[in-house]
C-alpha cells in the first residue's frame, strides 16, 4: 500500500489551521503539547488538533501520518487504546487524552478534527456525529456500509459545511491520476472495457484455526460497544479486528475492502464521480466451511448508461484498473502505470487536455482544506458514490438478482424486494439520522 507507507517525514510535512479556536477548558495536557510543538517552530494554535476515533492496525497507520497533530484517541479496546496513547505520548513527549466512547471525545472543544478508523460498520455514524458537532472528518475506505448512510452523511456535511475526507488515497496518487486525464482526454481513444482485479479472501491467513466457538468477550474489549448499530452476533475471535470484514453485519468483504480502492478510480476515469452505473449482475462462490459470509470468489458486471461495461473479479491474477481502449490497452495499480504498447505511454503528451484534481499526499490534502474550506480530493459525495458501486455489487451477490439502479435518483428500480436492501435498520438504542 504505497500510500500508506510514505516515509514518516513526508507523512509529518503538514501543517494547518484549527478550524476552531482554542478553548478556555484547556488544562495541562495542552500545556504540554503546546511546549513540546514550539520546538518545532509551528505556532500551537495553528495547528489542526486531531482525535484519532478506532486506532487498531490501520488507526495506528494514521495517527503515525498525522501524529504531529495528534491529541486523543478513542476505542472500545482498551489495550489498543494503552498502547495508542503511549505511542502517542512517546512520539511527542506530551499527555494523549484517552476515550472509550467517541461521543466524548466530540464533545471536547479542544478538538478540531477526527480521524476515523473503525470497523466499517463504525464509519458513517461517528462521522455523522462529528460533522453535527462541528468536527471535521477523515474516514477510512469504505465510507459507509449501506447505501442510505453515505446519502445521509452527505447530506449532514453538506448541512453542517464540514469537510470530509475518504481515505481512498490513490487519489493522490501521480499514476492514478495521470491514467485517468490520458483516458479522459481520449488518448487511448474510446473505452471499450475495463477489467478491475481485486484480490482474493485473506481470512485463511488470519483466521486462528481451529475455527473456534463463541464465547464471552475478552475484559478489555466493550462488545456490545464494539457491535454497535449492527445486528448482534456473539463474540468470536474470528469475527473481530482484520477478520470482521467477512462477515455481512460488519463489512462486505474484498468488494468493499479493495473494490473501494480499484472501482472508485474506474469512477474517476471514466468521469462518473457523481453518478453510477445502471445495472449490475454478479456470480460467487463460497467459504466452504460456511463459516466466513462473504463470497470466497466472484465476478461482477457493471453497466453504465452508455453501455460500457466494467468486469470486476476477485481474485485476479493482476490486480488494479485495466482499460482496454481503442488504440491500445492502460494499466494502472499501486506503483504501476504501463501500456500496450509501451511506446503508447512514452509518446504521451505532458499536458492532457482534462486536467483532474491534483493532491500530492492524501492527509495533506485534508489538512490544506481544512484550512481553505474547499472539498477535499475524495470528498464526502465521491467516498458515497464509489461507495454504492461496491455496495451494489454485493446486493447483487447476495441476491442472484440484476440489480438495476438509478444513479440520478440513486434507487433500485424495478423490484421493491431488492430495495430494502440499500439499508440495514440499526440496533437499538442506535439510531440513523434522517438527515
Amino acid at each position: 500500500m504505497n500510500q500508506r507507507t510514505l516515509t514518516r517525514r513526508a507523512f509529518l510535512r503538514v501543517a494547518g489551521q484549527a478550524s476552531f479556536g482554542i478553548g478556555a477548558g484547556l488544562a495541562l495536557p495542552q500545556l504540554f503539547l503546546n511546549r513540546t510543538r514550539a520546538a518545532t517552530g509551528q505556532n500551537p494554535s495553528e495547528l489542526i488538533r486531531v482525535g484519532f476515533i478506532g486506532v487498531g492496525a490501520q488507526g495506528r497507520n494514521n495517527i503515525n501520518a498525522l501524529m504531529k497533530h495528534a491529541v486523543a484517541v478513542c476505542d472500545v479496546d482498551q489495550s489498543h487504546l494503552a498502547s495508542a496513547a503511549a505511542h502517542v505520548e512517546k512520539a511527542l513527549g506530551s499527555k494523549c487524552k484517552t476515550f472509550s466512547d467517541y461521543r466524548r471525545l466530540l464533545e471536547d472543544k479542544s478538538i478540531d478534527a477526527v480521524c476515523i478508523s473503525t470497523p466499517d460498520h463504525w464509519h458513517a455514524l461517528p462521522a455523522i456525529h462529528a460533522c453535527e458537532a462541528g468536527k471535521d472528518v477523515y474516514v477510512e475506505k469504505p465510507m459507509t456500509l449501506t447505501i442510505r448512510e453515505g446519502q445521509v452523511l452527505e447530506k449532514t456535511a453538506r448541512r453542517t459545511g464540514r469537510i470530509v475526507q475518504n481515505g481512498s488515497q490513490q487519489r493522490s496518487d501521480t499514476r492514478f491520476r495521470r491514467a485517468c486525464e490520458l483516458l479522459r482526454s481520449g488518448y487511448l481513444g474510446r473505452i471499450k472495457v475495463i477489467h478491475v482485479g481485486l484480490p482474493g479472501t485473506n481470512y485463511a491467513d488470519r483466521a486462528k484455526p481451529p475455527l473456534v466457538p463463541d464465547r464471552e468477550p475478552p475484559p478489555e474489549l466493550d462488545y456490545d460497544f464494539w457491535v454497535g448499530p449492527a445486528r448482534w452476533r456473539p463474540y468470536n475471535v474470528n469475527r473481530v479486528h482484520y477478520l470482521f470484514r467477512f462477515f455481512w453485519d460488519f463489512g462486505g468483504g474484498q468488494m468493499t475492502n479493495w473494490g473501494a480502492h480499484h472501482l472508485d478510480i474506474t469512477q474517476w476515469a471514466l468521469g462518473m464521480d457523481e453518478s453510477g452505473p445502471v445495472s449490475i449482475e454478479a456470480s460467487a462462490t463460497w467459504n466452504p466451511e460456511g463459516w466466513f459470509e462473504t463470497p470466497q470468489t466472484f465476478e461482477v458486471i457493471y453497466e453504465y448508461a452508455n453501455g460500457l461495461k466494467v468486469i470486476t473479479r476477485s481474485p485476479s491474477p493482476r490486480t488494479g484498473c485495466r482499460f482496454e481502449c481503442e488504440k491500445g490497452v492502460l494499466h494502472v495499480n499501486r506503483g504501476l502505470l504501463v501500456t500496450e504498447p509501451e511506446e503508447l505511454l512514452a509518446a504521451a503528451p505532458a499536458e492532457t487536455q482534462v486536467k483532474l484534481y491534483q493532491s500530492a499526499q492524501h492527509y495533506q490534502n485534508w489538512l490544506d482544506c481544512i484550512k481553505s474550506r474547499q472539498r477535499p480530493i475524495c470528498d464526502v459525495a465521491i467516498g458515497h458514490r464509489s461507495s454504492t458501486v461496491c455496495h451494489l455489487g454485493n446486493i447483487a451477490i447476495r441476491t442472484g438478482k440484476k440489480v438495476k439502479w438509478d444513479p440520478v435518483k440513486e434507487q433500485i428500480i424495478g423490484d421493491p424486494a431488492l430495495a430494502v436492501w440499500t439499508n440495514n435498520p440499526y440496533r437499538a438504542p442506535w439510531k440513523l439520522p434522517q438527515a
